[in-house]
């Protein structure tokens, strides 16, 4: 019954976040609701890549750094390269974990962090 699930990011500055998701990691915008149109926060925005949706929200930043996502990859390699040549925080580089992942952990601006792991084949 379960079709999908998307992870839901808590960030200070969406417009701050839209930049970085999309200039940095790739993504695109997908859709931005703004109670109030004049402000840019509070904001609920999705972004997606490769038809992997991640959501970013500032309704409640106090939670901003707390969050998460762990997304599976097919090159966390090449994927890691392509993040470092735009400038991207990398908290961990790409490492074989004793669980059998390889895995590289980036963290947005306001310190979530995104896991991107590959399975072994």
């Amino acid at each position: 019954m379960l079709e999908r699930a998307i992870p839901v990011l808590s960030v200070t500055d969406s417009s701050k976040a839209e930049d970085y998701y999309c200039n940095v990691l790739g993504f695109q915008k997908m859709f931005a609701y703004r109670p109030d149109p004049a402000k840019s926060d509070p904001c609920y925005l999705g972004v997606a890549r490769d038809g992997v949706w991640l959501h970013l929200e500032s309704f409640k930043p106090e939670r901003a750094g707390h969050t998460g996502a762990f997304q599976c990859v097919s090159d966390v390699d090449t994927l890691h390269a392509e993040f470092s040549s735009r400038g991207a925080t990398c908290q961990l580089p790409p490492t074989d974990q004793t669980w059998g992942n390889r895995e590289t952990h980036i963290r947005d601006r306001d310190g979530n962090v995104l896991c991107f792991a590959q399975n072994p084949k």
